[in-house]
């Protein structure tokens, strides 16, 4: 048997990894002194609203080559091989730390870097699940799904610019000026980055210039896994998406998840996120 491993980037729920037979390794989230362990004592609805009342942003922090050691070891030792599904290299130090615990059991642990985080993450593991299914080794899945990491799309529309300004990635000047025009970011991954790809003056507008982007890309390939995500304290966010778009997905029963930690830090709340092959 082939164990798919993960960490918690991904935004799957625990409920769903263990229906799903995925071991979801947790990242640390970090408040001021406070340490969390993500999806653990921190759901996405309590990050979110600490989120809201810091004035900081909080830190993520890799998980470690012992952690992923001690998993390896126990997934060889029961006779199995595993693929480990990573956060981009760029986003995190896990994945060489997940690269360095594999080094010793060869062909049986195989590492993926996804190139992305949260949703498209998720979609690479969903797509690992699927491999895993048809039989494939470890060593097949992980080699698929470090080619099919460069054709996943990843598209945000952000309710503001606050957060890209706290984060340092755009200037306190830009933002002021975005918020006083009611500019609505949307931002991709761009060869393993967070980058931003277009602007909108209102929410209507947003949504459109989500619509062209994703048209731009060749549209979605419903034949591989999709998902949808949506940041902040509901999911009024989602509703008005799915109603506006009922078009593009055309009754489809599509994953939703709330989106945590690792993403949720640097998009805010009320954020609205698709990706897709």
């Amino acid at each position: 048997m082939v164990q798919i491993i993960a960490d918690s980037a991904c935004d799957m729920t625990r409920g769903e990894a263990e229906e799903l037979q995925v071991t979801l390794l947790p990242v640390t989230v970090t408040f001021g002194d406070r340490e969390y362990t993500d999806g653990v004592d921190l759901s996405p609805r309590e990050f979110y609203e600490k989120l809201i009342e810091s004035d900081e942003l909080p830190h993520t922090s890799q998980i470690t080559p012992y952690t992923y050691g001690q998993v390896f070891r126990e997934a060889v030792e029961a006779g199995d091989e595993a693929v480990c599904v990573v956060i981009g290299s760029k986003f995190s130090g896990s994945y060489q730390n997940a690269l360095a615990a594999a080094e010793e059991f060869g062909d049986k642990v195989a590492v993926a870097d996804t190139q992305n985080v949260s949703m498209g993450e998720l979609v690479l593991v969903k797509l690992a699940l699927r491999l895993r299914d048809q039989g494939l080794s470890a060593a097949r899945i992980g080699a698929i799904l470090n080619e099919q990491a460069k054709n996943v799309h990843v598209l945000a529309l952000l309710d503001t610019l606050e957060y890209l300004k706290k984060g340092g990635r755009i200037s306190p000047a830009v933002a002021f000026a975005g918020e006083l025009l009611s500019i609505k970011p949307v931002v991709s991954v761009v060869d393993g980055e967070v980058a931003l790809v277009g602007k909108a003056r209102g929410s209507k507008n947003g949504n459109n210039l989500l619509r062209k982007l994703m048209e731009k890309t060749g549209g979605v390939n419903f034949d591989m896994p999709c998902a949808i995500g949506y940041t902040g304290l509901s999911d009024d966010i989602l509703r008005k998406y799915m109603a506006d778009n009922a078009d593009i997905y055309a009754g489809r029963q599509l994953p939703v998840s709330a989106i945590g930690a690792a993403i949720g830090t640097h998009v805010g709340p009320n954020c609205i996120c698709v990706a897709f092959f």
